[in-house]
């Protein structure tokens, strides 16, 4: 469901959040993997609330549609209100995903869903010319269900401010998490099999292996890695270098010499680009200078050994 970019994020946010305790917590890899897993079952539980809230608001029109009929005196419209988008196929999938029901029940993630803002949500998106479109329609075709739905996400929660205020005060983590559900949602809307998705978990195998072993090779050889960026700090002072650009080095260092199926270059630019969006705008230019010295002295030692990858179950 991520890519290996998400997942060096996770740990670079695990072992910044490990270097600010004072109780010898990254030592601790048991710790250490805790918090790392914690932090990936937050972006899971962010993911999981995002798409019951679609859920919901999709089902809300079934009440709106009992609430208008049941009025004193209701008009035609009332009693014909279009309810189908709370049934639609695209729902019915989803609701028949048992790995989404046991992950809103065991991780109770229905205590996110504000039933207020649910509401105006709805109101909102019955008001759009896209689905008075798509309550004109006598057959609604799956790619129809999925469409308004996409458009409920993408068009009237995502890009809307108050939408994303919404999030950030009631679902924890969204300031950090924010950008990652928001692209883990567009795979989700342009992926098939929405009754194969498994809400259970957020890696596969492989990429969680991937995650602990890139956060332990991090601690275990952080002596080690030092020995090698100090040097090439050269009128830096280490202790100056702002905490995320050296942790985004050793990890760097780590690729290089423990992670044999990660070439070199893809390894680079990838903490440049990480480095410029957490740290400083000075991070990618610092970040590829200091990895760019410490690979051409490990390949002249003839420590670097790269393979063809071969995927793991």
């Amino acid at each position: 469901m991520i890519s290996r970019r998400n997942i060096r994020v996770k740990v670079m946010q695990t072992l910044y959040t490990l270097s600010s305790h004072d109780d010898g917590a990254q030592g601790n890899k048991i710790g250490a993997e805790r918090v790392l897993d914690e932090k990936l079952n937050q972006v899971l539980d962010l993911f999981t609330a995002t798409i019951l809230h679609i859920i919901r608001i999709a089902q809300y029109a079934d009440i709106d549609a009992r609430q208008r009929a049941s009025r004193y005196l209701p008009s035609a419209e009332d009693r014909n209100a279009d309810k189908r988008i709370s049934e639609n196929s695209f729902i019915a999938q989803l609701l028949a995903n048992a790995t989404l029901q046991q992950k809103i029940n065991d991780d109770k993630i229905e205590r996110f869903i504000d039933e207020g803002f649910v509401k105006k949500a709805f109101q909102k998106l019955q008001k759009s010319d896209e689905y008075l479109s798509y309550s004109a329609l006598k057959e609604h075709t799956p790619a129809d269900d999925r469409a308004i739905l996409q458009f409920l996400w993408e068009k009237q929660l995502i890009a809307d401010e108050a939408t994303i205020e919404h999030f950030v005060d009631e679902l924890p983590g969204w300031e950090d998490d924010g950008e990652l559900i928001i692209m883990l949602m567009q795979n989700f809307f342009r992926g098939n099999g929405v009754n194969k998705t498994d809400f259970s978990r957020l890696l596969s195998g492989e990429k969680k292996e991937y995650a602990h072993d890139l956060l332990l090779a991090v601690i275990d050889k952080e002596a080690y890695c030092m020995e090698l960026i100090t040097p090439k700090l050269k009128n830096w002072d280490k202790e100056r270098v702002a905490i995320i650009d050296m942790l985004l080095l050793k990890m760097g260092v780590c690729e290089f010499l423990y992670f044999p199926t990660i070439p070199t270059k893809v390894t680079i630019n990838e903490y440049i680009d990480i480095g410029k969006q957490y740290s400083t705008p000075q991070s990618g230019q610092f970040v590829n200078g200091v990895l760019d010295n410490i690979l051409k002295d490990l390949t002249k030692a003839d420590r670097v050994t790269k393979t063809d990858r071969q995927k793991r179950k």
